[in-house]
């Protein structure tokens, strides 16, 4: 039995998903025969976890302050192992900008795209290049911030009007913007066991209803998207698709059992559009989905990610 504390809550635009998340593991670990300290993570936090001098610590931390790096590296001051990815995996996987490039060197397929810092808007007359933006990659866009998770601040471009106002709300949550192809098709997600030899859970499908994308109410609002194991892909497609899932996550440098998000497009060509090194533990999250249909559950899941737990190397 180890003390486990599991970092949850925080102030990023996701703690209440945080807080949902965590209030799962904790219940699993206990399931597990660990002891287990909760700990939202505040201003209090180093003194929380000095105090408690926890063996591990399990981190359910979305979004900023808990997947970019930040967290792991006052563990790692701490020297408490944690799960997930280390520090410059994070920060590279919270930075779709970064990781994008990351892909494209390791032969990732990723869509086409352009990024743009506010100061760039603001100082250079970036706004003037909107229309060859436009020419060169063609309509639909999508237009998100760098830094974000849970698809906030993202908007589908179908207007050439609405380029503009797009990157306006993107910038609402984030000073760097990506502007993207839009890849029609379908949204999917392998997450992938990082050990010596990765290897995939099955292919999730999410599949929105009555939304025009997996965007944050889909996500967390139960009724709102509908999660399954698509019964139509061959055997080649669900290879193909955990290869490229795994040379993502290798191409961070990733650790844990990170969530890698892609598209299959109507000629079935895979498109990874982001790897999500903390994934969500809802009871409307992906990961759950997939241990589920691999048929290991939950608490199989969060023992793994334990097991995995380690400093950074």
């Amino acid at each position: 039995m180890s003390r486990v504390a599991v970092l949850k809550g925080g102030s990023s635009l996701e703690r209440e998903v945080s807080l949902r998340s965590g209030t799962n593991v904790e219940l699993a670990l206990a399931r597990l025969g660990h002891h287990v300290i909760p700990v939202d993570a505040d201003q209090h936090l180093v003194r929380v976890l000095r105090d408690e001098r926890p063996d591990v610590a399990f981190i359910a931390l979305h979004g900023r302050g808990g997947e970019d790096g930040t967290v792991q590296e006052i563990l790692e001051i701490l020297r408490i192992p944690y799960t997930g990815s280390g520090v410059l995996a994070s920060e590279r996987a919270m930075d779709k900008v970064v990781s994008k490039a990351l892909f494209r060197k390791a032969n990732v397929p990723v869509p086409d795209g352009y990024a743009f810092g506010k100061e760039a808007f603001s100082k250079m007359g970036a706004a003037d290049t909107l229309p060859e933006i436009q020419q060169r990659l063609g309509l639909p866009l999508c237009v998100k911030p760098a830094r974000q998770g849970s698809a906030l601040g993202i908007s589908m471009v179908r207007e050439p009007g609405d380029l503009g106002g797009a990157i306006l709300n993107a910038m609402a949550y984030d000073d760097r913007v990506l502007v993207e192809r839009l890849i029609p098709g379908r949204e999917l997600a392998v997450s992938v066991v990082m050990t010596d030899e990765p290897w995939a859970l099955p292919v999730i499908e999410a599949v929105p209803l009555g939304r025009d994308f997996y965007d944050f109410e889909a996500r967390y609002t139960p009724g709102e998207c509908e999660l399954r194991a698509p019964g139509d892909l061959d055997d080649a497609l669900v290879q193909e698709a955990a290869a490229i899932s795994i040379a993502a996550a290798r191409a961070l440098e990733c650790r844990g059992i990170p969530r890698v998000d892609l598209m299959l497009d109507a000629e079935g060509h895979f498109w990874v559009l982001e790897v999500n090194t903390i994934p969500g533990m809802t009871d409307t999250s992906l990961l759950p989905k997939a241990a589920e249909v691999a048929g290991i559950g939950f608490d199989r899941v969060v023992a793994d990610m334990l097991d995995l737990a380690a400093l950074d190397v």
